[in-house]
């Protein structure tokens, strides 16, 4: 399978790139700093945000990469940093929703009371898009929302993602991921219609040894979990992707120039492969609760982000 893929020149253009300390994230800041882009990676650990710039930096000869704290966990946070880009006055070309948490055993919240993986995954970045649609539009931006195989059945959970009683750690990371891609849906539709100017994208990274299954005891998770052992022997053996590869979904539905919006690219097999624009999965497909959800999302993320 390949790991790199063949981009336009995006010499002059500006990337935001988040989850990009490390993993996925970081794969797709080198690929697009290979096509000369220059990037913003929005981290909430200084450290690895700052070991992942160098690390890109010592790939590519000459990349332009730079640093800001975010957490998308905390809505201050990212007003805070949507204010700063915005204060800095720079069209951003490219926005690449990358970031995110997966099952951690028991509920957390947010600091804004939101159960983590919905207030992370989705509330996070749609609060982070919308802070920064002025600079988006003045780009003509593309943006990728990174959605995951776990959204391809089933729907939004909404007892697991608000009742703690009822907490299901996979039902709220499928619900997240679901009301990500109908949130990127929606964009698309309504910039479509309002003349915003943005191509709006969907991608899936197919499975991958990540740290999204790593031990994380700040997620409650001491130890690695029985599925990423799994997932690291199948990647070794070729049957599903690296971690390099499951990149470049999100890079192709980043820089492909026919492009028109509202689509989806994923690896040719659902698992691992090359890169493809793929038909939409049925679970992603209704239009109208994607409208429904754009409206509860505004309500949720309050009038700091209002259009």
């Amino acid at each position: 399978m390949p790991t790199t893929l063949p981009t336009p020149d995006l010499t002059g253009r500006l990337a935001v790139v988040t989850g990009a300390s490390d993993g996925i994230g970081v794969e797709i800041a080198t690929d697009l700093a290979r096509a000369g882009a220059e990037l913003i990676l929005p981290v909430r650990n200084a450290a690895k945000g700052e070991s992942a710039a160098r690390g890109v930096r010592e790939r590519v000869a000459g990349a332009r990469v730079s640093t800001r704290p975010l957490d998308l966990s905390s809505l201050d946070s990212v007003a805070e940093f949507t204010a700063t880009l915005r204060a800095e006055g720079r069209p951003v070309h490219l926005l690449v929703n990358n970031a995110g948490v997966m099952t951690p055993p028991s509920r957390r919240e947010t600091a804004d009371g939101f159960e983590l993986q919905w207030g992370t995954n989705h509330l996070g970045h749609a609060a982070l898009t919308l802070g920064l649609l002025p600079v988006l539009r003045e780009g003509r931006a593309r943006v990728v929302h990174q959605t995951s195989i776990a959204a391809r059945s089933g729907g939004i959970d909404r007892g697991a993602v608000t009742t703690p009683e009822a907490y299901d750690a996979m039902a709220a990371y499928r619900s997240s991921k679901i009301a990500v891609a109908f949130f990127g849906r929606e964009l698309h539709r309504r910039s479509r219609d309002a003349g915003w100017g943005l191509t709006s994208t969907l991608a899936h990274p197919g499975v991958s040894p990540t740290n999204l299954l790593a031990a994380q005891p700040g997620l409650g998770r001491e130890r690695e979990t029985g599925a990423r052992r799994v997932i690291r022997f199948l990647s070794r053996v070729g049957v599903t992707g690296t971690v390099a590869g499951a990149a470049l979904p999100a890079v192709l539905a980043a820089t492909d120039p026919t492009a028109a919006g509202g689509e989806f690219y994923g690896p040719k097999r659902l698992i691992g492969g090359p890169p493809a624009r793929i038909p939409l999965w049925s679970s992603l497909s209704d239009a109208d609760a994607a409208r429904r959800l754009w409206d509860e999302t505004l309500q949720a993320i309050g009038t700091r982000f209002a259009l």
